[in-house]
């Protein structure tokens, strides 16, 4: 058997968003206080596992979800652009009101007449290939052991449907990806050989927030579980 090892994709904790916008990849979005207290769940949770390697999307929300874990395990996160989250034509639109936002602004609908591709953000192979090149690094910088790599939903669901040679085609609401889950990619040498998945901190997410509405990437919808 070759060596085996483990690289935990985990998607960054609650952001405080007050006003609903899609942030996408601008600056200035931080952990909520209840954000950092899924941080705190995951270093409770796996911070005895023997995880060796660290990496992170250079948002502040992937950063600061990775942080207690790191400090934990004394590491120091490289910061990775390829595990940001994916480009969006919607990024900065208000979306507190859901889907009503389209029939008040209904220019927005000419982005989306593609969802394989997807129309109106990054195209989903493009996402899968940074991604699983990432991955690939990280499992070589942990042989033997385990590395955990902080991205977004949209990132890590596009990377789980890729592996499982499933279709791209989905609805937001059918991923598998809550905040601060972990998707997690076993290797045997080089070679891919499970894609396990679980919840850390699924109890702290709210009551009727596990649904999520609006996300970025997938269709526009705002993070949340």
């Amino acid at each position: 058997m070759a060596e085996q090892t483990t690289v935990h994709l985990l998607r960054h904790g609650e952001v405080h968003n007050p006003r609903g916008v899609l942030y996408g990849r601008r600056d200035g979005f931080h952990l909520s206080d209840l954000g950092n207290k899924m941080a705190e769940r995951i270093a409770e949770t796996i911070g005895d596992r023997d995880i060796v390697h660290m990496r992170t999307s250079p948002l502040e929300r992937a950063r600061e979800t990775g942080a207690p874990l790191a400090a934990v395990r004394g590491l120091t996160p490289v910061i990775d652009p390829r595990v940001i989250e994916s480009s969006n034509k919607f990024e900065g639109v208000n979306f507190s009101d859901g889907a009503m936002t389209f029939v008040k602004r209904p220019s927005l609908l000419r982005h989306m007449y593609n969802p394989l591709k997807p129309s109106w953000g990054e195209p989903y192979d493009e996402i899968a290939g940074r991604m699983v090149a990432a991955i690939h690094d990280a499992r070589d910088a942990a042989r033997g052991h385990e590395a955990v790599v902080v991205s977004h939903q949209l990132p890590i669901w596009t990377t789980r449907l890729f592996l499982e040679k499933r279709s791209y085609l989905h609805h937001p609401k059918t991923r598998q990806c809550t905040l601060c889950s972990l998707t997690s990619v076993v290797f045997d040498g080089d070679r891919m050989v499970q894609v396990l998945y679980s919840e850390p901190a699924g109890d702290l997410i709210p009551v009727g927030d596990r649904s999520a509405p609006f996300s970025a990437g997938g269709a526009p919808q705002e993070e949340r579980p």
